[in-house]
């Protein structure tokens, strides 16, 4: 007999699989949450690697598959609220707006402006002599123009007075500065890079181009030996002119503890710029084909980064103050990664504790924390620090990195090559250098550095969270890796892109069994 309870939860039980949205689809879901794949991969109980392989094309399946779906139909739900409420927003701000001003009408004219009255009996208008409703300044006139008769006055028991004209009513709502210009002459402005300046600021790069291609009389090659050579006194000319207005001062020849003075004529301090030369030890069975990436402007990239205003001050404990920046006297944690990832303090063969700077300082603290814990915190035993901005140098980098760009665009090797010189010369000259005696800040030197030593990390680390292998990172602007690059990385010369630098091959063929003879 045909047990029809064991047919009822087989029917039950069975469960017609939810088709997933398309590969690209699942990533841009993701990415728009702004959720790396690692805390995806945690959620869903599997590695990285695995929902970069689901990115890619490939479906999950069982219990994990149901889960990955709940993820997707729930970032839909979520992504599509939120344009609700913005769309839902910007279509009530208008009519908000229009009741205002519907609101604001209605007061002026019902006379309800500080400056207004509404009179009990009609008096005769000071404008036209005819009788109005209403006194403004304490003159008795019509509030709208076309009641207001003035090709003459009445006549009335009491003439009008023209020598007591009253002053026009105040308008209710300035009128924008952009409608003003016919007023009066406007200020020219024109667009450079992503923001707008006056056409009267001078363009000292494009200047000294110019000035040095005459010179030579069109000779790049020339000219562009002239610029180089140039390059550290007009850098520096180029950051005084970006500092006019700036909310701070810079201590350009502050004091310096003995940590960052050289021991000997030709030695070094005792600072470590964690400079990554990491390759991965061992790659599977098999052959590889390997991209070099060339990270572009990495010294320009790392002008961005918190640097010291004034004198460093000495301090001891494990604190770590977020509003200064300085050097920091650390023992490095242990990093057990080094199989996959390169370790952030660099590769040394140096004993702790060991003197770091605010970048690298800030990358350990950062990856050590819940968000993504790959390794204890540092250490920190004492620090010589200053009260310090991020933004000290941004207008500098900004008109170098808008330069750059328009070089690149117009094909100007000749300014991209003055552009390149300016930027790296200014960051090495800054120790104990005889090229530039402006500006002291060894410091600063450090911090730069390894600012860009800390963004190739990040790169390498966005490159292995995204589902690549990455293979050897070296320097400040070199990351080998194996896979599919241009969908984790835009290609391209800009400072947010990479270039292609090299293409090789590595490991060997797979061995197939031969038949015998």
């Amino acid at each position: 007999m045909t047990d029809f309870g064991a047919i009822d939860a087989l029917l039950a039980g069975a469960k017609k699989e939810v088709a997933l949205p398309s590969a690209e689809e699942r990533r841009a879901l993701r990415e728009e949450l702004s959720l790396s794949r690692a805390q995806l991969a945690q959620a869903l109980g599997v590695s990285p690697s695995t929902v970069g392989g689901w990115e890619s094309g490939r479906d999950p399946s069982g219990e994990v598959r149901e889960k990955y779906v709940y993820f997707l139909e729930g970032a839909k739900a979520k992504l599509a609220a939120e344009a609700a409420e913005t769309a839902e927003a910007a279509e009530e701000a208008p009519a908000e707006e229009a009741e205002d001003e519907a609101r604001a009408d209605a007061e002026q004219a019902a006379g309800q402006d500080d400056d207004v009255d509404v009179l009990a009996t009609p008096e005769p208008c000071v404008l036209c002599g005819q009788m109005a409703r209403h006194q403004v300044a304490g003159f008795t006139q019509h509030l709208d123009p076309a009641d207001c008769n003035l090709a003459g006055p009445a006549q009335t028991s009491e003439p009008a007075a023209p020598e007591k004209r009253a002053p026009r009513p105040k308008p209710r709502r300035a009128a924008p500065s952009g409608r003003q210009g016919q007023a009066g002459r406007g200020v020219k402005v024109v667009p450079v890079g992503r923001r707008m300046q006056t056409a009267d600021t001078p363009d000292l790069i494009g200047s000294a181009v110019t000035a040095v291609l005459a010179e030579h009389g069109g000779d790049v090659e020339a000219a562009t030996k002239a610029l180089v050579k140039r390059a550290i006194p007009d850098a520096m000319a180029l950051l005084d002119h970006t500092r006019k207005g700036g909310r701070y001062d810079i201590v350009a020849h502050p004091w310096l503890p003995d940590v960052l003075r050289k021991q000997s004529s030709r030695g070094a301090d005792q600072i470590w710029e964690a400079r990554p030369k990491w390759a991965r030890p061992e790659l599977p069975a098999g052959e590889h084909e390997v991209t070099a990436l060339d990270i572009n402007g990495a010294y320009l990239s790392a002008l961005k980064t918190h640097l010291p205003l004034g004198q460093l001050e000495h301090s001891t404990g494990g604190h770590h103050d977020r509003r200064r920046a300085g050097v920091h006297l650390i023992t490095a944690p242990a990093w057990d990664h080094d199989d996959y990832l390169p370790n952030p303090v660099g590769s040394r063969d140096e004993p702790d504790p060991l003197w770091v700077t605010e970048p690298t300082l800030r990358l350990l603290l950062r990856i050590s924390g819940p968000k993504y814990g790959l390794c204890d915190p540092p250490e920190i035993h004492e620090s010589w620090t200053s009260g310090a901005t991020e933004g000290l140098l941004e207008k500098f980098r900004v008109a170098l990195k808008d330069a750059r760009d328009r070089a690149i665009t117009e094909d100007d090797e000749v300014t991209l090559e003055y552009v390149k010189a300016m930027y790296s010369k200014f960051v090495s000259t800054l120790g104990e250098s005889n090229y530039n005696r402006e500006l002291y800040r060894t410091d600063w030197m450090h911090i730069i550095r390894s600012q860009a030593f800390a963004n190739l990390w990040w790169k390498a680390h966005r490159a292995y969270d995204e589902g690549l292998m990455v293979v050897r990172a070296m320097g400040t602007d070199e990351l080998h890796v194996i896979g599919d690059w241009r969908a984790v990385f835009d290609e391209g010369r800009g400072v947010t892109e990479v270039k292609l630098k090299d293409v090789y091959t590595v490991g060997t063929p797979e061995m197939r069994d031969e038949p015998a003879d």
